[in-house]
């Protein structure tokens, strides 16, 4: 294999896959906190693009190791995906209906333990992206990640933007909208996981 333009298109479109379920979680981040500054919205996106990267290169160092392992395991993805996303959509949800009432500026937005949740429920199915690289060498492998991660970057930037401008206009019902997305993609990745 080599750096060709099928490589890079290849990985282009494995990140725009994988960054489907991190666009919807920052659009609902972004409904969450309006008011969110630029540079929290690329530590936000900056996390998402870490995991998506991440958890393709721990797929394919299993798939190189303990391959029998990680077939195992990739059974529990689904679960705990739907787990980790109920909890925080839940949890923004409730806040969202206790705080109807409240002014914005009491809002706080999503915090970090929140984030690196959203990160790893949103990123674990990449893992199984180390099947789809294992043909390729450790270098290749990277650097596809390193795609992935960029593209996700991005992707996330948008969503993070678009949620921030409706999340103006939706006020405080901002956070209640994004604990359903939430709640939708963890029942998606689910569904998708357990029966397709």
């Amino acid at each position: 294999m080599d750096f060709g333009f099928v490589f890079i298109f290849n990985s282009i479109l494995l990140g725009v896959g994988l960054a489907m379920d991190a666009f919807s979680v920052s659009l609902a981040n972004g409904l969450s906190e309006p008011n969110m500054k630029k540079r929290k919205m690329c530590g936000i996106a900056g996390v998402f693009a870490l995991f998506q990267a991440l958890m393709p290169m721990i797929g394919w160092v299993c798939v190189h190791t303990v391959v029998q392992y990680f077939e195992a395991f990739e059974a529990f993805i689904p679960w705990i995906a739907l787990g980790l996303l109920l909890f925080i959509g839940g949890k923004m949800l409730i806040e969202g209906i206790k705080n109807h009432g409240e002014e914005e500026e009491e809002k706080r937005g999503v915090g970090l333990g929140a984030l690196m949740l959203q990160g790893i429920a949103t990123s674990i199915d990449a893992l199984s992206v180390g099947f789809t690289i294992s043909e390729y060498d450790l270098l290749m492998a990277t650097f596809c990640a390193l795609i992935i991660a960029l593209v996700t970057f991005i992707i996330c930037m948008v969503g993070l933007f678009i949620g921030r401008k409706f999340g103006t206009k939706l006020s405080n019902k901002a956070s209640i909208f994004g604990g359903i997305i939430l709640i939708f993609i963890g029942v998606e990745i689910f569904v998708t996981g357990i029966f397709f």
